[in-house]
C-alpha cells in the first residue's frame, strides 16, 4: 500500500459509510489493487464489503456476489499503444442483472456520490463478474 500506483494495479470494493475515509487509502497504493464496497441496507451507508484489498482482478471477480451490487475503486497501471504509461483511477459499478429492485435503486442513487467522493474520472458499469477480465481493454478505450 505504500508503493507507487504506476507499478501495480489496485482495486478497492466499497459499500457506503467508509467512502470519505477509505478512498484515500486505496488511492495511495503503488501497485494495482482493487477493493469492493456495498451499501448497508439498514443504515444506507457505503462500507467496505471486506477488509481485503485485491491485487488480482480475477481474484476479485471470484469474490463478487452473483446477486448483490458493489462499487469497486480500481487503480490499474497500463501501457498505452503509444508506449506511455497510464494509471487510471476508476470506479467500477458492478450491478448484476438479477439483483433486487431496492438494491438497484440504492446503488443507482449513490453512484454520483461515490464518484465525487472518490474523485474518480470515469465510471465503468459491469453486469457480470466475468466482465472484469476485459477491464484493461475498457480502460484503454477499446470497449
Amino acid at each position: 500500500m505504500t508503493r507507487s500506483r504506476a507499478a501495480f494495479p489496485e482495486a478497492c470494493p466499497y459499500y457506503e459509510s467508509h467512502v470519505a475515509n477509505q478512498h484515500r487509502h486505496c488511492r495511495s497504493f503503488a501497485d494495482y489493487h482493487c477493493r469492493a464496497d456495498q451499501i448497508d441496507t439498514k443504515t444506507q451507508e457505503i462500507k467496505p464489503s471486506s477488509d481485503e484489498t485485491y491485487s488480482d482482478v480475477l481474484e476479485l471477480a471470484d469474490e463478487l456476489p452473483d446477486s448483490s451490487p458493489r462499487f469497486i475503486l480500481l487503480s490499474y497501471p497500463l501501457t498505452l499503444p503509444s508506449g506511455r504509461i497510464s494509471v487510471p483511477y476508476v470506479l467500477i459499478y458492478y450491478l448484476p442483472v438479477n439483483c433486487n429492485p431496492n438494491m438497484r435503486m440504492s446503488y443507482a442513487g449513490a453512484v454520483e456520490l461515490m464518484r465525487n467522493t472518490a474523485e474518480v474520472n470515469r465510471v465503468i458499469e459491469i453486469q457480470d463478474s466475468d466482465d472484469l477480465q476485459e477491464i484493461e481493454a475498457k480502460l484503454k478505450g477499446e470497449d
